[in-house]
């Protein structure tokens, strides 16, 4: 049976082991196939063989789908991998720990590109274009859930008018299971990921209800605004999957935001985010986000700072990826201490 575990330990929370699967039976795919991805026709004649991934959730679905044989390059790592996927992402090469070249792509003649965040492929990406690969004949694919964010909306990290779901993702493990012929194991991860989602709604207290939360990303200092995750991405699922609501109403995806801001706003929860490989921001870590919140005399006077609701969450979470569900995971258990979830 495929399974997949628990982040296990993320900035000192222990989390449960998932192993309730119920196996699925898909049909193998029939090529060609054809999908339409964010309204470019892809069709297949085969499995790709030689795929390159932009973005760690790009690489980390193809991971968990068992096809690591069939990766030639991976890049853009905001976190380390998830344990139980090291050793198979250890024979894929790092093209880049940050955002690649094109050269560098096409050096390893790839005939599939995945991509998760527009920077790294789409129409203002300084890394390439969709067409710039389909003029070479190689199918790019962008996840669904960056489809239906709203890039023209004079932000840099788009916008969302509506709350961002696992249906999103759910839909990138489908289609890309079709495309590498390894359907039942795309039905499991699903089914999986459904069953933790599930048991998440259900352990919501009336304690929980509606509490407020901030899902503080990082800041390039004290001094600076605040980098929030925004209202309708995946902070705001999360607070909606724990029964509460994002503070920030913003429908940027990633609104800087002032500390005085914040104050007004005055969350009951504060989630301050883990950035695991840094940029050299001292406040990418979460416990100098902690000690921060606590030394400020304005904002240690936060109820959420006096009443020490501050809460760890790996920040690759806030994006909408996989990691998302195991972020949900880890502050579920941490309110669950604070004795304000089930």
């Amino acid at each position: 049976m495929f399974s997949v575990k628990s982040i296990g330990a993320v900035c000192g929370v222990i989390l449960p082991v998932v192993m309730s699967l119920t196996p699925a039976h898909a049909a193998s795919t029939v090529y060609p196939l054809t999908i339409d991805n964010c309204g470019v026709e892809l069709t297949f004649e085969k499995a790709p063989e030689r795929a390159v991934t932009l973005g760690q959730n790009s690489a980390e679905i193809l991971l968990l789908l068992g096809v690591a044989d069939s990766m030639v390059g991976t890049a853009f790592w905001p976190s380390e991998v998830l344990p139980e996927l090291a050793e198979a992402n250890a024979k894929v090469k790092r093209l880049s720990q940050e955002i690649p070249t094109l050269e560098s792509i096409l050096a390893e003649r790839p005939d599939f590109v995945a991509a998760q965040l527009a920077h790294l492929l789409g129409p203002e990406s300084k890394v390439a274009k969709r067409e710039d690969f389909a003029n070479l004949a190689i199918n790019s694919y962008l996840s669904p859930g960056l489809c239906v964010a709203n890039h023209d909306s004079g932000d840099v990290h788009g916008a969302r008018a509506e709350l961002w779901s696992m249906d999103l993702l759910y839909q990138e493990i489908d289609e890309l299971s079709q495309i590498f012929n390894v359907a039942d194991r795309g039905q499991e991860l699903i089914a999986d990921f459904k069953a933790r989602e599930a048991a998440l709604r259900a352990r919501v207290s009336d304690e929980a209800t509606d509490l407020s939360y901030a899902f503080w990303f990082s800041s390039p200092s004290p001094e600076a605004d605040a980098y929030l995750g925004g209202k309708n991405g995946s902070s705001g699922f999360i607070a909606d999957l724990l029964g509460g609501h994002n503070v920030i109403q913003t429908e940027v995806e990633w609104p800087t935001v002032s500390w005085e801001g914040i104050m007004a706003a005055n969350p009951d929860v504060i989630v301050v985010g883990e950035v695991a490989l840094t940029r050299g921001w001292e406040l990418d870590k979460a416990d100098n986000k902690i000690a921060f919140l606590k030394a400020d005399p304005a904002i240690s006077q936060l109820e959420a700072v006096k009443q020490n609701r501050l809460v760890k969450m790996d920040a690759q979470a806030m994006n909408p990826t996989i990691r998302t569900i195991y972020g949900a995971e880890q502050l579920a258990a941490q309110l669950e201490a604070l004795g304000l979830f089930k």
